[in-house]
């Protein structure tokens, strides 16, 4: 357990990447890199993953249940989509009880320069909200997208709701807001999955994660209001802001590894 202070600091890391993450996705890559540096050496990996899962979880809950009182999105176009994430992520926590996932810095470098470097020359990427198919086929590459990054989220997670966003937005043609409330779902749906099963396992540290998940869900629901009262306009901006941050923070774990 870390000391009151770094507990305190721990938390308003918590509060910020709830208010982020609610919006554009990218929390993980605040908080994981933060509880390297505040839990105990020697902390398992399953452990720090656990932890962080179970305070994500709480953020991502009350992100998906503000957007879907919103009505951004019909529930029916969730249904699928969160069952396929849920699968996805089952397998995930599965293999990270066997692999150590840090290998997966470079790629998700490289993933979030693609998506920044896209965005940006395409500037009016998802400002309308333009179907590219019809509601059968959309459905379907919904649910594909799902698996595959709910499999990332519980195997390692950080990123995963900016993913989300750029994926929804650039291959289904949605626009910045209702991508994010779409993908709020499905990342919820891949977060209770990891810690139902890093729970099963043990795998948690019950004073931080409870901690810090009272103020990842507060900052959360503060996100989701900002960003409805905003629009898809302000949710892009954020959008490219945050990318270009984590990829900078990003690119320094992988220069300067951290274990």
């Amino acid at each position: 357990m870390p000391t009151l202070p770094v507990l305190a600091l721990l938390m308003l890391v918590a509060l910020m990447a709830g208010f982020i993450d609610a919006i554009v996705g990218g929390g993980g890559l605040i908080t994981v890199p933060a509880l390297m540096l505040g839990l105990p050496a020697g902390t398992p990996m399953p452990t720090l993953l656990g932890t962080n899962k179970l305070m994500a979880a709480t953020g991502t809950t009350m992100a998906a249940s503000a957007y879907l009182r919103s009505r951004t999105l019909a529930w029916r176009e969730l249904v699928l989509p969160v069952l396929a994430s849920a699968l996805g992520a089952s397998v995930g926590v599965w293999l990270t009880y066997r692999l150590h996932p840090g290998f997966l810095r470079p790629l998700m470098l490289a993933l979030l320069v693609g998506m920044l470097a896209f965005t940006l020359l395409k500037p009016g990427l998802g400002s309308l909200h333009a179907p590219r198919f019809g509601r059968a086929h959309q459905r379907g590459m919904a649910m594909a997208i799902a698996v595959l990054l709910g499999f990332y989220d519980g195997f390692f997670g950080p990123g995963t709701g900016s993913l989300l966003i750029f994926l929804f937005v650039s291959i289904l043609g949605f626009d910045f807001l209702r991508a994010s409330a779409l993908a709020k779902a499905v990342n919820w749906a891949s977060n209770v999955t990891s810690v139902a099963l890093f729970l099963w396992r043990g795998s948690w540290l019950p004073g931080v994660a409870l901690s810090m998940a009272l103020a990842n869900g507060t900052g959360g629901w503060l996100g989701v209001r900002v960003a409805l009262s905003r629009g898809s306009r302000w949710v892009r901006a954020l959008f490219i802001a945050v990318v270009s941050i984590l990829i900078l923070r990003l690119g320094w774990q992988v220069i300067v590894p951290v274990s």
